[in-house]
Order: structure tokens, then sequence, then C-alpha cells
């Protein structure tokens, strides 16, 4: 099981690194996905993972304060809210073929409902901090 915990960390590295130059493709979630996988697959990845720029530019404020910029909570909120309002869309699909109404209302409410609540727990819960301050502790450390 390490050895898919190891694979699933680099192919999300690889797609936070396309994250950067792509502003269709976020980098903060993938990054956090292949640092949940490093843990979880290799002790020796996990120290090497935080240890790389990437790591310490898109993730360390967050994992060790709490806080992130504007920007990086807006690209995670906006991305999730395009996931769960494609998972919206399909449940209608879904209902059409199995002809199951039920599950269909009872999915669509549970999806609105997460919209909301991932922004107040976006916004009350992680700190909101500006971009040059993340700049000026990456002058700092270098």
């Amino acid at each position: 099981m390490k050895i898919v915990f190891i694979i699933l960390g680099f192919i999300f590295v690889g797609l936070g690194c396309l994250g950067i130059p792509l502003p269709v493709l976020p980098t903060t979630p993938f990054l956090m996905l292949a640092a949940i996988c490093f843990a979880k697959g290799s002790k020796r990845l996990d120290a090497w993972f935080k240890n790389t720029k990437l790591y310490k530019k898109h993730l360390e404020s967050f994992v060790e304060k709490r806080e992130m910029t504007l920007k990086t909570k807006l690209t995670i909120l906006l991305t999730a809210s395009a996931m769960l309002l494609f998972s919206f869309g399909m449940m209608q699909y879904k209902a059409m073929v199995n002809g199951n109404s039920v599950g269909l209302i009872i999915g669509r409410v549970m999806v609105l409902m997460m919209i909301p609540i991932k922004y107040v727990y976006f916004f009350t819960r992680i700190k909101t901090i500006p971009e040059e301050e993340v700049k000026d502790e990456e002058k700092t450390s270098a």
C-alpha cells in the first residue's frame, strides 16, 4: 500500500507543478494531497518533500500556522466549488438513468450545503495573510 501512496504523491506533485504556470489547475490542493501521500508512504520522501521550495512556498505557512493568502484560498475554494457543481449536475444524469428522484434531492441538498460551509470554514478558521508577508518570509529564508 505504501508504494501506491508514493506513486500518488509523485502524480500530485506533477499536477501541482503544472498548476503553477496553468491557471486552470490549482497548485495548493494537489501539493496538499502529495504531502499526505508522502507522509503515509515514506518518511524519507516526506522529509524530502518538506524541504523543497515548492512545499515551502505553497504549503508551509498553512501546515505550520494555519494561514493562507487570499489568492490561495480563492483558488482552492473556486476549484472545489466547480467540482461540487459538476457533481450537482451529474446527479441529474444519474437520477434519469436509475429513476431515483429521492436520491437526487438528498444528494443535491447535501452538495448545496457543502458549498457555503467550506467558504465559512476557510474564512473563519484559516487566517488570511497578505502576499507581501509570504514574499518577505521567502526572502528571509533564502
